[in-house]
């Protein structure tokens, strides 16, 4: 994997945002109707990962994409520093607590990935150590789909031009101040070394039961559009069905009959 060998601005041939509305439209109708069909048929789950340096866009993927799920078998798990129960846990306990159960969609805002990501860049664990995280990463997720649990993984890649735009605009908008941090330029220092620790992620852990995709994600409706595909076509794969009902539905059918003729509400 060469990161550099990938453009961030690339836009399969499409002119622009209005060329892709209407598709991301369609798109995001079908993934409600499909998310839906996964909660009630309640056999297997969906892990979706998303990672990328600051403001690559994870919070406006799950905004403006998985956003338009339904939030009662729909949730976010973000992955900041951990907390001092998880850090007396291995790296991937926080990680298995949270994710899906059976007809649930979950969301990783940053995700286990972490713990070869940040703590190789900033040298907190030894070499020895994260490297064996590679190995521990897969078996976790093998584990996963083995008990029916999908995965789709996504790495937003922006160029160091772009990020620099969008902390601008951070800068010039009162209302994103909050988002705001010191290590947004600080860690910009160490991009290549980012560059680097991604490239060794996705490479050892790419797997036909755990893909990675990366996503150009300068244009954001670029993104939003390659996103929406992947995962509406990865669930219309699983050829779900609803399940059949527990109750007698024609006799169901004469009770709410009789209940209607008697009702003094009735027409």
């Amino acid at each position: 994997m060469r990161l550099d060998r990938i453009d961030p601005g690339y836009k399969d041939g499409l002119s622009n945002k209005q060329s892709a509305v209407r598709e991301i439209a369609e798109y995001a109708q079908r993934l409600r109707e499909l998310q839906y069909k996964l909660y009630a048929e309640n056999r297997r789950g969906l892990l979706i990962v998303l990672q990328g340096l600051d403001a690559g866009g994870k919070d406006g993927t799950i905004r403006h994409v998985l956003g338009y799920m339904n939030p009662q078998g729909c949730r976010v798990q973000p992955f900041k520093q951990p907390t001092h129960l998880e850090a007396a846990h291995d790296f991937l306990w926080r990680a298995h607590r949270a994710t899906p159960a059976k007809g649930e969609v979950v969301i990783f805002n940053r995700s286990h990935y972490e713990d070869v990501l940040v703590v190789r860049v900033h040298d907190l664990v030894p070499k020895v150590q994260w490297k064996a995280r590679y190995d521990q990463i897969n078996a976790f997720e093998s584990l996963l789909t083995a008990n029916s649990i999908h995965i789709l993984k996504f790495y937003l890649h922006i160029s160091p031009e772009e990020q620099l735009r969008r902390f601008k605009k951070r800068l010039d908008d009162p209302t994103r101040w909050w988002k705001i941090s010191e290590t947004d330029y600080s860690e910009r220092a160490y991009w290549k070394d980012y560059q680097q620790a991604y490239e060794d992620a996705l490479s050892h852990c790419s797997t036909e039961q755990a893909p990675w995709y990366v996503i150009p994600s300068d244009h954001k409706w670029f993104r939003n559009l390659a996103v929406s595909r992947i995962v509406v076509e990865t669930l219309e794969a699983l050829k779900m069905s609803f399940p059949e009902p527990h109750v007698d539905i024609e006799e169901i059918r004469k009770k709410y009959l009789q209940m209607k003729k008697h009702s003094p509400f009735a027409k």
